[in-house]
């Protein structure tokens, strides 16, 4: 009976009645902790239509970008949406986000460490300071001012580089701003190898025509790119990466090359003593000079040594070309002077 009495009284209790009529979670329940992820917010003024966003995220048709309609006055903007049924709330888009401030916040998660801001790209975007002439239109036209002019040197920060090819494309010096591919580095070297081999092999197959070439003339042949399409491929299966490694192999490619007649040595030997890699030797027994292409370095000390003609020196250049809608190595050879 006592306890039926006490629990009416702790009912009755005015401060027990004000609790059950205004009831409310405690603030510290209903209040998002900082680093909370809620489904990410987009601030559509502030995006430059890199597509980070989208190539960073795990869940499909999550986001995408769209581009309003331009009108009299102006283009229209272009930024992402989030479809919330499909994302995941990972955050993985706000991290790769390079606008300062930021397009897409989801809580403190995309204040991540810029060292590990890394934008998904094969290609990532360096200056060749031997040919830059630091005429910094590559920092004007960087989108996120990833390029700065550091103690009189043009430098990529690479943390902030959204590799979106601007300052390629608005460079004046071929090959002063390179993009290059980051990625499978052992199999472009394998298809730089196979490149330079082949038309080496092709090269020295014209020998014949190579000896009766005068100096004052030019041989020009034309080899297929196709030719080296399989095997370049079976290499290295990303088509995008394995044809730009081939075009600037070969637009950069110089092939120096030594023929030997040996009908016309005499054995003088002045060429023996020269040659600085011993590719040279004198047979006493047979009375020989051989020349061994191995050990070659084609530096042509061998050319300019010899009085009687045995050594030729070529020089042979590269460029590749569309002809009839077909990609064609352009070779020019010419004899050394």
């Amino acid at each position: 009976m006592s306890s039926v009495i006490w629990y009416l009284y702790e009912f009755a209790r005015k401060t027990w009645l004000e609790g059950f009529t205004n009831a409310k979670s405690k603030h510290d329940i209903v209040e998002k902790p900082d680093r909370f992820r809620d489904f990410p917010e987009v601030i559509k003024e502030n995006c430059i239509g890199c597509g980070a966003c989208t190539l960073s995220c795990p869940s499909p048709h999550a986001i995408k970008l769209v581009r309003e309609q331009d009108d009299d006055e102006s283009e229209g903007l272009t930024y992402p949406i989030i479809n919330v049924s499909a994302c995941i709330r990972c955050g993985f888009c706000a991290e790769v986000c390079p606008t300062d401030p930021k397009t897409i916040l989801c809580g403190e998660n995309h204040l991540i460490r810029e060292e590990f801001n890394i934008i998904p790209s094969k290609r990532q975007y360096i200056v060749d300071d031997f040919l830059c002439i630091k005429c910094k239109k590559c920092i004007k036209s960087c989108p996120v001012d990833a390029i700065d002019e550091i103690n009189n040197k043009i430098q990529v920060n690479q943390a902030k580089c959204i590799s979106c090819g601007d300052c390629l494309n608005n460079c004046p010096v071929k090959g002063a701003m390179k993009g290059i591919f980051i990625d499978n580095l052992e199999d472009q070297k394998a298809i730089i190898r196979l490149v330079v081999n082949s038309l080496e092999e092709y090269i020295e197959s014209k020998e014949d025509e190579l000896n009766q070439l005068s100096k004052d003339k030019l041989l020009k042949y034309q080899v297929p790119l196709s030719k080296f399409r399989d095997e370049a491929l079976a290499i290295l299966p990303d088509e995008e990466i394995a044809f730009e490694i081939i075009e600037n192999a070969i637009n950069r490619l110089e092939i120096r090359l030594i023929t030997w007649d040996e009908s016309k040595c005499k054995k003088c030997r002045l060429c023996v003593d020269e040659c600085p890699t011993k590719a040279i030797r004198y047979d006493p027994e047979k009375n020989e000079v051989k020349h061994n292409p191995k050990k070659c370095l084609r530096c042509s000390y061998c050319y300019q040594t010899c009085p009687f003609s045995v050594v030729k020196y070529f020089v042979a250049k590269f460029l590749l070309d569309d002809l009839d809608d077909e990609e064609i190595i352009l070779i020019t050879i010419k004899s050394f002077n």
